[in-house]
C-alpha cells in the first residue's frame, strides 16, 4: 500500500489541531457495502425527472441573465472598469456553468432519471455545451470509479511511486514552482487530460479521448466515440460562427473565460477530491472496490457546495453509491458518516489553502514503513487457497502441493515434521518473528502427482535441491495420504 505523501504524522500533542491529516485506516473494513446501504434511506436512491431538470432550468436561466448582463451593459463601461467587469462575469458564469457541468455528470453516472436514453441525450447536450465530449468522458470515468484508489488501474490523478518522479520535480517543489505547477494544472490540465491523457492511467499506446480507436475504450464503445466527437465540432462550428458575426474578442470575453473557470475548477475539485496527506493508495495486491472507493475526501467549498450541486461535500458517497441523485447525496452522507467512523475523511480547510498544501505535500507515494518485506492478506488468499497443505521439518524443506514460493530462512517452527495450514501460519506465526517474505507471484498451480519440494539447505550440505527432488517427492506423496486436515490450528499431526 503506497502513502499519501510525504507529510510525517504530527506529534502527539498537536494531534487534536491536526485531524486531517491523521491517516485514514487502510485495513479492509469492517463492515460491507450492504451495511453501508442499508444505512441510506430508500428514497435517496429514487430519481425524479422534474426535479432534475428543474436544476438544469434554473442553471440555464442564471447563466442566460448574466450573459444578457455582460452583453448590454459592460461594453458600455469604460475601459479599465471593462475589463474587471469582464473577469467578474467571467468567474460568476463559470461558477453556473459548473454547476450545468455537474448536472451532466449526472446524466453519466444514470443518476438523473430512470431512462438512460434520456440521461444520454441531456448529457451529450450540455457536455457538448462545453466543450467536453460526453461519452468518451463517460467511459473513461466510469472506469476510474471502478478502480479508485489503485495504483495501476485508476484513471486521474495517478499519483507517481518515488522511482517515477522527475528530475524536475526537485527544483519546482518551492513557492514559485508551486504556482507555475497550479497555474498550468488549472488552465491546461482538463484539455491535456482529454487530448493527450495528461495525469491519467498509463497505456502501452498513445490514449486521446478523442480517438474512436484510444485503448481507453472497448469495441462496444468506439460508435459513441464519434457521437461525442461530432457533439464537440458542432459546437466548434456554432462558435465560429459566431466570432465571424461578432469578433473573436466578443467570444472570447462571453465564452472563454467561464469555460476556462469551469475547466480550472473542474480540475480543482477533482485533485482536491483524490489527493490528501491522509488517503492511501494502493497496489494490485491489497486493492479492493470498497478500500478504493474510500480513498477519497469531502471538501469544504462554502456556498460554492449548493452552486456546484454539492459535488464537492458529499464525495465520498459519490463514489460508494454514483446513482444517488445529487439533491439525495447530503442525506445519503449523513446516514453513512457512523457506519464509515474513521473511514470517512472530511477536510473544511480553506480551498485555496489546502490546494498549496497537497501541492507542496503530495509528490510521491511510497510503501508503509515496515511493510515493504511482508505480503498482504489478498496475496495469502489467493497463493493459499485450495486448501494448499505444506509439510516443514527440521531441514526447512518446503513441500509445495499446489504453487511454488520461496521463504526466507530461520523459520521459527513449532514441532518438526508438523502439518499445519500454511494460510493460518503465515497470518498468526510467521508475523511473529522479524524475518519473513515471500517473493514472486505463484506460478501455474500444480497437479498433486507434480509436487515439487523447495529444500533450503543447511550450510555444510552440498546436494541441490534438484538432486533430491525425486526422492522427496515420493516421500511427500506417501505421507500426504496419511495426514488428515486439523480442525482448528494448533492441532498438529505427527508426520
Amino acid at each position: 500500500m503506497g502513502a499519501g505523501g510525504r507529510m510525517s504524522v504530527p506529534p502527539a500533542d498537536k494531534k487534536a489541531k491536526s485531524d486531517v491529516v491523521q491517516r485514514v485506516p487502510h485495513a479492509k473494513p469492517p463492515f460491507t457495502l450492504g451495511e453501508i446501504k442499508k444505512a441510506i434511506p430508500p428514497h435517496c436512491f429514487k430519481r425524479s425527472i422534474p426535479r432534475s431538470f428543474s436544476y438544469v432550468v434554473y442553471d440555464l436561466i442564471i447563466a442566460s441573465l448574466f450573459y444578457s448582463v455582460a452583453t448590454n451593459y459592460i461594453q458600455q463601461l469604460p475601459q479599465p472598469l471593462s475589463y474587471l467587469a469582464w473577469t467578474l462575469y467571467g468567474i460568476c458564469q463559470g461558477c453556473i456553468l459548473n454547476g450545468v457541468w455537474v448536472l451532466a455528470h449526472e446524466c453519466g453516472h444514470h443518476a438523473f432519471s430512470d431512462y438512460q436514453w434520456l440521461d444520454d441525450t441531456v448529457g451529450l447536450i450540455l457536455h457538448s455545451f462545453l466543450l467536453v465530449p460526453y461519452f468518451s468522458w463517460k467511459y473513461s470515468h466510469r472506469r476510474h470509479h471502478s478502480n479508485t484508489g489503485s495504483l495501476e488501474r485508476d484513471e486521474v490523478f495517478v499519483p507517481k511511486v518515488k522511482s517515477g518522479v522527475n528530475w524536475t520535480a526537485k527544483y519546482m517543489n518551492n513557492p514559485p514552482g508551486r504556482v507555475i505547477t497550479l497555474i498550468v494544472q488549472l488552465t491546461l490540465g482538463w484539455p491535456l487530460y482529454l487530448m493527450f491523457n495528461f495525469s491519467g492511467r498509463p497505456y502501452d499506446r498513445f490514449a486521446c479521448h478523442f480517438d474512436p480507436n484510444s485503448p481507453i475504450y472497448s469495441d462496444r464503445e468506439r460508435v459513441q466515440i464519434f457521437i461525442s466527437d461530432a457533439g464537440i465540432l458542432a459546437v466548434f462550428y456554432g462558435l465560429y460562427r459566431m466570432s465571424v458575426a461578432k469578433g473573436l474578442a466578443w467570444v472570447l470575453c462571453v465564452y472563454g473565460g467561464p469555460l476556462l473557470v469551469v475547466n480550472g475548477f473542474l480540475v480543482l475539485i477533482t485533485f482536491l477530491q483524490h489527493t490528501h496527506p491522509a488517503l492511501p493508495h494502493y497496489d494490485s495486491s491489497e486493492w479492493d472496490w470498497l478500500r478504493g472507493a474510500l480513498a477519497t475526501v469531502d471538501r469544504d467549498y462554502g456556498i460554492l457546495n449548493t452552486i456546484f450541486h454539492s459535488i464537492t461535500d458529499t464525495h465520498v458517497a459519490h463514489h460508494l453509491f454514483s446513482t444517488i441523485p445529487h439533491y439525495h447525496a447530503m442525506e445519503a452522507t449523513k446516514a453513512i458518516r457512523p457506519i464509515l467512523g474513521k473511514y470517512y475523511q472530511l477536510d473544511e480547510t480553506p480551498v485555496f489553502k489546502a490546494m498549496f498544501r497537497e501541492v507542496k505535500e503530495c509528490i510521491y507515494v511510497e510503501p508503509d514503513e515496515g511493510e515493504e518485506n511482508k505480503v498482504s492478506k489478498a496475496q495469502l488468499e489467493l497463493w493459499c487457497s485450495n486448501k494448499s497443505w505444506f509439510m516443514l521439518d527440521g531441514n526447512k524443506t518446503v513441500y509445495r502441493a499446489l504453487f511454488l514460493t520461496k521463504f526466507v530462512p530461520e523459520l521459527c517452527l513449532p514441532r518438526e515434521g508438523a502439518y499445519i495450514d500454511m494460510y493460518r501460519f503465515l497470518l498468526e506465526i510467521i508475523p511473529t518473528f522479524h524475518c519473513y517474505h515471500v517473493t514472486g507471484p505463484p506460478s501455474a498451480r500444480l497437479k498433486e502427482r507434480e509436487v515439487h519440494p523447495e529444500v533450503e539447505l543447511d550450510a555444510d550440505t552440498s546436494v541441490s535441491a534438484e538432486v533430491q527432488q525425486p526422492e522427496q517427492t515420493r516421500r511427500a506423496r506417501s505421507e500426504r495420504r496419511v495426514v488428515k486436515r486439523p480442525s482448528r490450528y494448533g492441532d498438529f499431526v505427527p508426520g
